[in-house]
């Protein structure tokens, strides 16, 4: 019996299910948890009918051992103040990695935490039917039991990103209640786990257990698994599309099969005869040469976000035997083919169907404690594309299968691959076992992923890439499976022996810089090349957020608890974001004067970044936002705050990345068009008017343009001259329209005559220092702007819809007003999805925003206004009808 379960658990590498069949079913239900330490009885007692646990922690599985004891009421909101910080188990320097130490000789998460759980065993239908236990992800080791038998132990059970398909055949009494109980261990600081870097803290419990789904699947003697359809065009046409199927095998009887395989994709249909040995595992494959049904003609393509529509297509495949289907398993697939070269300066280029893509993104964060929630995720997806980013990083927190097929859907490219500054880049400490282990989890998330049509490149490394002896592991794991798509081996510069040039850069900055940095800089972080992962830095939430996390949200200055949100390592403080805004527009004196403050430096500063690598395409080739979202409330990297608020920063990067898009050069003064559209846009018409401070024009100019698809060009230059003078700070406005008239783009920039200098030889990885800060003081000083506003809100197709109607009727600039739905006690509503925000209203002029409220928004809402120099106001949206 035990040579049977080892050979079982050399199958796992293999098999792992990427979609649900018809024969699965999810253990989410019904868990109870409890400490090891608690505990006197073993696996064979724990795991058999009758065992008490009605003192037990209740749980629903996906979740860590912290996640459940936090759900069902041990602690407090471990995110809100310092309350992580009172977990026993904690007491790790605030700042500091923790998957680089030891936990705590007295820390609770140092024992075993068994999960266990009771489930009835359906009556299968096939032939010789197999039981399957599937575990999508345990973290770190494990023991497992079922109905009083060990059906896998901790010395095979290891890996935080491997998954496991263990055959329970013999121990699953179908139509009875049977009990599964699982004892998970955490990982140690030598382990290959799940880790934050400096982005968050990291819960004491290292995220330990059952952090991945388990289900319970039934097959024949033969499972399927992994289907994947891949495709390539025979020319630039793509007018024919070959496709090769493949699909991975196991006997896992003591029989030898024949059979057949047969499946349908995009509605072709296609079978080949197969013969297994008793236990074997293989993979089949249907080539176009061999089935020449798979050279589709004229096929439907699936296109990124903004290149066309994210069309998907179906596959279907079983295997059959003597007439009855043994096991089948369906996935959505995408016709489309993903190639990536270097360029003439050495900068790493994608290709989508043979078509050029600036990859404009940010980096991902799950939640702290590997909480899932799919109502929350699609929210997220819905945030990425009102930014008009087209892709997702993920460094290792390799998502759920309903991540990836929001992404599918949505038409957003992921970036992935494993994390930096643990373990997982310590390879000269590796043992075998690592390697092994290493290898086991890449393979794993290879049949698990590879059919996702959103996946753009993996990385086998992040800030290093692995020696030869691991890359040339990990290539031979990929080739094995059949990857489809381009592999890096790191997130940076950093050549290769096995590889040679990446053709991507890691540079940074992280922390605050000026927006001209952006355009200036030539060595490190500018807009050349691809940039796997950069930001200015801070983003600090707003007051509503703040109360979710805070209990002083106004405190000024800011109290030790606001420092917890913080970073880690080097990003412990806002000094360099701090001491900017003292130097460039004033020393705040209240919590809302920072905030407001924060906000603009936000926007300009992330509008900046990617206008500059849109502006240089395809000198520039990507640029990765670090990062688009936070896996607890933090005051650093993010484009929307972990509740999705969104601040000056995101509609910052929403206007850099809109589809049609006129824009300031801070380098060369230059005003460009930039297409991130696939069709050109003709008739256009440009128009620039520069002001100084009094609102006084200073200078104007017009134009007619056509942009070309995928483009960007120049339309005028502002002279030179214009900025010698005594003037300190100039607004530059823009607009364009298309040939009807409509306008599709419309920017405003605040300008120093003088731009922030930098320190160039101080650079270190986290920012370049300046030198001399630019000075912006005088917006502080702006004579006050009346503005009249008006809310009124209706059902729409899309959902319920505010429109915040705003006109100046005074004789200065309304600068950077911003509009915020709350409820009528102040509390925050989010996410919503505004058309514009953070923008600047001239004399006499108007404008229209709309806001699109979430589905569970409440009844009632009111809409606050405010600005630099406009009087706050509280509006309570009046019914469209009604008016």
């Amino acid at each position: 019996m035990k040579a049977k379960f080892l050979l079982c658990l050399l199958g796992l590498l293999l098999l792992a299910p990427v979609a649900l069949a018809e024969s699965t079913t999810p253990l989410h239900d019904g868990w109870r948890l409890q400490s090891a330490c608690k505990l006197n009885a073993d696996g064979a007692a724990i795991s058999v009918g009758g065992f008490a646990v009605d003192d037990w922690l209740k749980a629903t599985v996906p979740t860590t051992v912290l996640a459940a004891q936090v759900a069902d009421g041990v602690y407090p909101d471990p995110y809100f103040g310092d309350n992580l910080r009172k977990i026993p188990g904690t007491e790790y320097p605030i700042g500091q990695d923790f998957s680089n130490l030891p936990m705590p000789a007295d820390s609770p998460y140092r024992c075993g935490w068994w999960y266990r759980t009771e489930f009835t065993a359906p009556h299968p239908s096939q032939p010789h039917p197999h039981f399957w236990l599937h575990f999508g992800g345990i973290n770190y080791r494990a023991d497992i039991w079922v109905n009083g038998h060990k059906v896998a132990d901790s010395s095979t059970i290891a890996g935080a990103y491997r998954t496991y398909d263990i055959d329970v055949t013999e121990f699953v009494e179908p139509g009875k209640q049977n009990v599964l109980a699982v004892e998970t261990f955490a990982p140690t600081e030598k382990d290959l786990g799940i880790n934050w870097v400096d982005w968050n803290p990291c819960p004491p419990d290292k995220d330990m257990g059952l952090w991945g789904a388990v289900d319970l699947a039934v097959t024949g003697a033969v499972a399927l698994r992994s289907p994947m359809a891949v495709t390539h065009f025979e020319d630039g046409s793509l007018k024919t599309a070959d496709l090769t199927v493949y699909a991975e095998l196991q006997n896992a009887g003591d029989q030898p099969v024949k059979g057949t395989v047969s499946g349908s994709a995009a509605g072709i249909q296609f079978e080949q005869p197969v013969e297994l040995a008793p236990h074997q595992q293989r993979t089949v494959a249907f080539t176009p040469q061999q089935f020449p049904q798979l050279r589709i003609q004229n096929p439907k393509l699936w296109w990124p976000y903004q290149m066309g529509e994210p069309h998907l297509e179906h596959l279907t495949m079983s295997f059959t035997a003597d007439g009855q289907t043994l096991d089948s398993q369906s996935v959505d697939f995408g016709i489309r083919e993903i190639t990536s070269e270097l360029t003439s300066n050495g900068s790493r280029l994608f290709r989508v169907n043979g078509k050029r893509i600036l990859i404009r993104g940010g980096g991902w964060a799950s939640d702290m404690m590997v909480r899932e929630n799919d109502h929350r995720l699609q929210q997220q997806f819905r945030l990425v594309r009102d930014l008009h980013l087209n892709a997702i990083r993920l460094e290792g927190k390799l998502e759920t299968n309903q991540f990836f097929h929001f992404a599918d859907q949505q038409g957003i490219l992921v970036m992935l691959g494993w994390c930096c500054c643990d373990h997982w880049e310590r390879w000269r400490t590796w043992t075998p076992d690592d390697l092994t282990i290493a290898t086991a989890s890449l393979h794993a998330q290879m049949l698990r992923l590879r059919y996702h049509p959103s996946l753009l490149v993996w990385l086998n490394g992040s800030d290093n890439p692995p020696p030869a002896n691991v890359e040339t592991a990990y290539l031979q794991v990929e080739a094995d499976t059949h990857w489809p798509n381009p592999i890096l081996s790191s997130a940076t510069a950093a050549p290769t022996t096995v590889t040679g040039e990446s053709g991507v850069k890691m540079t940074g900055p992280y922390d605050y810089v000026a927006p001209n940095y952006w355009y200036e800089d030539h060595r490190f972080g500018g807009a050349w090349g691809y940039n796997t992962e950069t930001s200015p830095g801070p983003a600090i939430p707003s007051l509503a957020s703040r109360e979710k996390f805070l209990p002083d949200p106004q405190a000024w200055p800011p109290s030790a608890d606001w420092s917890l949100h913080d970073g880690g390592g080097e990003f412990t403080n806002l000094k360099v974001f701090d001491e900017a805004m003292d130097a460039v527009y004033a020393t705040p004196q209240s919590a809302a004067d920072y905030t407001r403050m924060a906000q603009t430096m936000e926007y300009d500063s992330e509008r900046a970044m990617f206008e500059a690598y849109a502006k240089n395409k395809y000198d520039s080739t990507g640029v990765i936002q670090w990062m688009l979202n936070n896996a607890w409330p933090s005051m650093i990297w993010h484009l929307y705050d972990y509740y999705l608020d969104a601040g000056g920063g995101y509609f910052g990067v929403k206007k850099a990345c809109e589809p049609l898009h006129i824009q300031y050069s801070y380098d060369d003064r230059s005003i460009v068009v930039v297409n991130s559209t696939y069709q050109a846009a003709l008739g256009l018409h440009a128009t620039l008017a520069v002001h100084d401070l009094a609102w006084k024009q200073v200078y104007a100019a017009e134009a007619n343009l056509n942009a070309g698809a995928d483009s960007s060009q120049r339309v005028f230059e502002i002279p030179d001259s214009l900025y010698s003078g005594a003037e300190r700070i100039f607004f530059i406005d823009l607009t364009l329209q298309d040939a009807a008239g409509h306008v599709v783009s419309h920017n405003f920039y605040w300008v120093p005559a003088t731009l922030t200098s930098f320190d160039w030889e101080r650079t270190d990885y986290t920012h370049t220092p300046a030198e001399r800060h630019a000075d912006l003081t005088a917006l502080t000083s702006l004579p006050p702007a009346k503005v009249l506003a008006a809310a009124t809100i209706e059902s729409t197709p899309r959902g319920r819809e505010i429109r915040l109607n705003l006109q100046n009727t005074s004789s200065t600039l309304a600068f950077q007003i911003s509009a915020a739905v709350r409820t009528p006690s102040g509390e925050l509503i989010a996410p919503v999805f505004w058309s514009d925000n953070w923008i600047e209203l001239p004399p006499g002029e108007s404008a229209t925003l709309t806001a699109l409220l979430p589905e569970d928004a409440p009844a009632a809402s009111v809409v606050k206004v405010d600005g630099w120099n406009v009087a706050a106001m509280t509006l309570t949206p009046e019914s469209a009808a009604a008016k």
